[in-house]
């Protein structure tokens, strides 16, 4: 079992051009089930790298294939319309890639599509979900992790991906990795992934990385306190030197002058420390940190 995607997900992208079809191809190479691309100009022709149908509309796709999950990757002015027709065909979870998407366009898509529709949304400014040996969908490389019990979330990308690669040479798995975005909307967060690897039997200890900016790592760190203490957690807050004031990466990742206070790295490793989860100072302390917890 893993969560979000399976070896049963079937996999629409919105976004067929040079970027769209060589992740397309690699997560189907990996054994990812997409069956078909949309364009609204080459309805009925056949995506020819990947051997699959193309159609006008996400509705026609999951007409003709029952596709369960988009991966978008529309440019940033189009993620919107893209993300609204997806859910408007029934498609049950979206993972959207696309960065740059405009803030308004997001709070409108997390209202109609989240808040509302109750769809699981994935990003934007993402890089996807992978549940090793089943199925990719996204741009995280497979070949640096490999089938396990630890649940790892994250709003980067490439810190995830050291602390996969450090743990699989350990030879510790993944269950599911999920990259949730580093924008200030996001359609899932980080206490959303984690009840959700509480409750998956495949998922014995849990990774988050986490950034300056907000609260959702501390929100997250409480829940685990008060609902899954025993399982081991080790969390990485990146930005330690960042100074107030100075947006680090992610458009989320900012701590806001005269802010309430806990949004720097160092009070969100206090605050998580206080609720008894191990936080590291890089990504391969928190490698290191993971494994000492399951040797």
């Amino acid at each position: 079992m893993s969560i979000i995607i399976d070896e049963n997900t079937k996999v629409v992208v919105q976004g067929i051009g040079s970027q769209g079809t060589f992740h397309a191809k690699r997560n189907q190479a990996y054994g990812t089930n997409v069956v078909a691309g949309v364009h609204p100009k080459k309805g009925g022709t056949t995506w020819e790298e990947l051997d699959v149908p193309v159609f006008a509309t996400v509705e026609e796709a999951v007409a003709a294939t029952g596709a369960n999950t988009s991966m978008v990757m529309v440019p940033a002015p189009f993620t919107k319309d893209a993300i609204l027709e997806a859910h408007a065909a029934g498609v049950a979870t979206i993972v959207t890639i696309t960065e740059g998407v405009p803030v308004h366009d997001m709070t409108e898509v997390y209202d109609t599509v989240v808040r509302r529709g109750g769809v699981r949304l994935i990003g934007p400014n993402c890089p996807g979900v992978i549940s090793p040996g089943k199925s990719n969908v996204g741009i995280i490389p497979a070949d640096i992790t490999m089938p396990g019990k630890v649940g790892l979330v994250s709003r980067s990308g490439t810190l995830t991906y050291q602390i996969m690669h450090e743990l699989a040479q350990a030879g510790i798995g993944i269950s599911t990795c999920i990259g949730i975005g580093g924008d200030p909307v996001i359609g899932t967060q980080f206490l959303d992934v984690i009840e959700a690897f509480a409750g998956d039997p495949e998922t014995e200890a849990i990774a988050f990385v986490g950034e300056i900016g907000g609260s959702e790592e501390q929100l997250a760190g409480q829940w685990i306190r008060d609902n899954i203490p025993d399982t081991p957690v080790v969390g990485y807050i990146a930005g330690f030197e960042a100074p107030e004031g100075k947006q680090m990466g992610h458009a989320g990742a900012i701590v806001k002058e005269g802010g309430p206070g806990g949004e720097s790295a160092a009070e969100k490793k206090q605050i998580l420390e206080g609720y008894d989860i191990a936080v590291a100072m890089n990504p391969s302390e928190a490698a290191q940190l993971m494994i000492q917890r399951l040797s």
